[in-house]
């Protein structure tokens, strides 16, 4: 469930969403989080979620997610201005034929920021993760 001042991290994630743009290359936030090790257990905390999420966890049942970890583990570090490379595909490729809708994407979000809250990140700092990668979104749904 999503409170109140997370509606704020949400509402900037679909406001951002036509602002394609590169991450800024301020690394704070990406100390912020943990570092590579902190991303980590965001990413697993987010995968553990959804994997008991009735409306998502499907897209996830039939991929490598190990992969599926790194790679998001990669994307996140990038994005929240880390030392890192992305070398999975682009989101687009990745997401083809899944057709994948708002809600769908909401949902994930939703996931995201209970894997964050379960690691204590502070909800201004997880506003400022969701607000990165909210020029993301329509890289993702209704592919």
């Amino acid at each position: 469930m999503i409170r109140p001042l997370q509606w704020i991290g949400v509402l900037t994630l679909a406001l951002l969403v036509g602002c394609a743009q590169q991450p800024p290359k301020d690394d704070s936030l990406y100390h912020a989080l943990g570092e590579r090790p902190g991303i980590q257990k965001i990413v697993e905390g987010m995968l553990l979620h959804i994997a008991k999420d009735d409306r998502i966890y499907k897209y996830f049942a039939k991929v490598d997610i190990v992969r599926v970890r790194d790679k998001l583990v990669e994307k996140f570090c990038v994005e929240a201005g880390g030392p890192c490379t992305y070398t999975g595909d682009t989101l687009e490729e990745a997401h083809k034929g899944l057709n994948l809708s708002r809600s769908d994407f909401n949902a994930l979000v939703e996931n995201l920021i209970d894997a964050m809250d379960d690691q204590h990140i502070p909800v201004p700092t997880q506003n400022r993760f969701i607000a990165r990668l909210a020029p993301q979104r329509g890289e993702v749904i209704e592919k």
